[in-house]
């Protein structure tokens, strides 16, 4: 039967921990592990401070100032190009929304909105869903007889 006073750890398991400081028959007496002399050989002294390299100038102080600051309600798009638009009206596919945009590899499914840039040229009529587009792509696409829909 199997009680508590019958378990025990496998072997190799666990390791004693070294007693350092019991005489130099042990190995670790005198100096016990410190070294001679300086800061890290006494007590009661502190740490090094986390930042110290030695004397080397520290890394932040190396690396410049980081300037200006980072808006904290910025809204990051998903962005498409009329070339993009082209390369799926090559498809047969003429409406085109996040989800058909996803599908095909253009964007990721992470959820930010849609906008649709000027960069490259359209043809074919085209129906886009989208949350933003720049004037020179909205003028492009219904130029082509396309429909841009502003969610």
């Amino acid at each position: 039967m199997v009680s508590l006073s019958t378990i025990s750890s496998n072997e190799g398991s666990t390791k004693e921990r070294k007693r350092i400081g019991r005489g130099n028959g042990s190995g670790k007496g005198t100096y016990s592990g410190r070294g001679v002399k300086g800061q890290g050989s006494r007590t009661g002294t502190g740490k090094f401070n986390p930042a110290f390299e030695g004397g080397q100038t520290p890394l932040f102080r190396r690396l410049p100032k980081s300037r200006g600051f980072t808006k904290w309600n910025q809204v990051e798009f998903n962005v498409v190009n009329l070339c993009d638009l082209a390369e799926l009206a090559a498809l047969n596919i003429t409406t085109v929304d996040a989800v058909i945009l996803a599908e095909h590899g253009y964007i990721r499914k992470n959820g930010n909105p849609l906008k649709v840039l000027a960069n490259g040229t359209l043809d074919v009529a085209v129906t886009i869903t989208a949350n933003k587009a720049s004037k020179e792509a909205l003028a492009m696409i219904e130029k082509a007889g396309g429909i841009v829909v502003l969610i």
